[in-house]
């Protein structure tokens, strides 16, 4: 017998609208395919969060955005106001990108500060925070002290990348996030999750969540193996 179930397999994927080129069509498009198959969430762009609140009310799809996306530059301030302003507009996840320089600086008091304002800014509204590190620019250490400072600021995931970097998720940085972070944080693969067996296999390394923009394909995959 699988040892999964069709709705486990889409409570973990993040269906991603980010695609610099989608249209408002596309994006309407891609909340209705969200809802149809019932996975955790879109991750939509900024603008896109009203929209997506609307079509996916009544169900049981979360709306997620992106914050200081994709290069995390923005500074503290300002990712603190895409944070409030996204809440208030109906998110209810957030994935936002570390300030890259930052961590290779390692001016971790900074990245601990950037990280902090937009998780304590979501808690108190009630949304949850993924912190995208982008591992493909980062050392072993940067990685280890990310996961350290995200679990002390309680973030709610710990993400691989933007899928816009120069990588995704590899298992051996899937196998460092889920050593070096504490049982209450999770953890997102996101970038060249692109399959079932794909999913299948990151999830046996801990993963909780996926980022997918070919969640379509993925889950009729699913659904083949489950005979249904």
């Amino acid at each position: 017998m699988p040892e999964f179930t069709y709705a486990e397999i889409a409570g973990m994927i993040d269906h991603s609208l980010l695609q610099q080129t989608l249209t408002d069509d596309d994006l309407e498009k891609g909340c209705r395919t969200a809802r149809e198959h019932g996975v955790a969430s879109v991750c939509i762009k900024p603008h896109g969060v009203s929209l997506a609140a609307k079509l996916l009310a009544g169900s049981a799809v979360a709306v997620g955005t992106v914050i200081g996306f994709p290069h995390g530059g923005n500074v503290t301030a300002i990712k603190r106001a895409e944070a409030e302003q996204a809440i208030a507009e109906g998110a209810r996840e957030l994935d936002m990108v570390v300030n890259i320089g930052k961590v290779l600086s390692a001016d971790w008091a900074y990245v601990t500060r950037d990280i902090a304002a937009v998780v304590e800014s979501a808690h108190a509204r009630g949304a949850k925070v993924k912190v995208i590190f982008e591992n493909c620019f980062l050392q072993k250490m940067h990685k280890e002290r990310l996961c350290e400072i995200c679990g002390e600021l309680k973030a709610d995931w710990v993400k691989t990348s933007t899928g816009y970097g120069d990588s995704g998720a590899n298992d051996d940085d899937l196998r460092l996030m889920r050593r070096c972070s504490p049982p209450s944080v999770q953890v997102k693969a996101a970038g060249g999750v692109r399959t079932f067996d794909r999913v299948l296999a990151v999830r046996a390394l801990g993963v909780t969540r996926v980022g997918a923009s070919a969640s379509v394909a993925i889950l009729d995959e699913c659904r083949r193996c489950l005979g249904m």
